[in-house]
């Protein structure tokens, strides 16, 4: 008796595609679930792509939009400091005992 296994191939999906369904979202008031049914994506997908759109805009650049201004300095302010910190941390081998040799 044979088992086959069901290969499921990667489809590409370009980024005129990605952006029509966004503004799709933003646009139709329709759940992000039946959106993403009708054109044959997952609903994560195309959360993904909501998500990222969402981001690329707030940091775009300078924008008319006091609110949005605020949000975009503060998401970069975020990313700042999360650099920061990764910078900051120490390897835990290194945590003061530089001098000390383990003995196990």
């Amino acid at each position: 008796m044979s088992t086959k296994k069901s290969v499921r191939k990667k489809r590409f999906i370009d980024a005129a595609f990605k952006a029509e369904a966004v503004r799709i979202v933003h646009t139709s008031g329709r759940p992000q679930r039946e959106i993403a049914t009708d054109i044959g994506v997952s609903i994560s997908a195309l959360g993904r792509w909501v998500r990222d759109d969402r981001e690329a805009d707030l940091l775009s650049g300078p924008h008319d939009d006091l609110g949005k201004e605020i949000k975009r300095l503060r998401r970069e302010r975020d990313l700042a400091r999360q650099e920061r910190d990764l910078q900051k941390k120490q390897w835990p081998s290194l945590s003061g005992k530089v001098n000390e040799i383990p003995f196990h």
